[in-house]
């Protein structure tokens, strides 16, 4: 994956997920609805391949919006996506501007 840039966020920031979220008033998003639609918005950006994730018999999946989005409805994944590469360079710029 690339490191997280601004242009990534704003890009992803244009997704229509984001859109539909941040302009639906009368059913506003939980944070952590919003941290789920983040995610998935960046990951579908930087994720460019990707090993070991296959089907039931264990034939390797193509790399897919969809399947990165059903990647990170898995717990494990998404902390670990969201953790380690979102806020990770948020910690990251945070110290470079102190």
């Amino acid at each position: 994956m690339e490191p997280l840039t601004t242009a990534i966020m704003l890009a992803a920031r244009s997704d229509p997920a984001i859109i539909a979220a941040a302009s639906d008033a009368e059913t506003s998003a939980s944070n952590d609805d919003l941290a789920r639609i983040v995610a998935k918005a960046v990951a579908r950006i930087v994720v460019k391949d990707w090993e070991g994730v296959g089907d039931e018999d264990g034939k390797p999946l193509p790399l897919t919006p969809e399947g990165i989005d059903a990647l990170l409805e898995l717990w494990p994944i998404f902390e670990a996506f969201q953790t380690t590469y979102i806020a990770g360079a948020l910690i990251l710029d945070a110290e470079k501007n102190a």
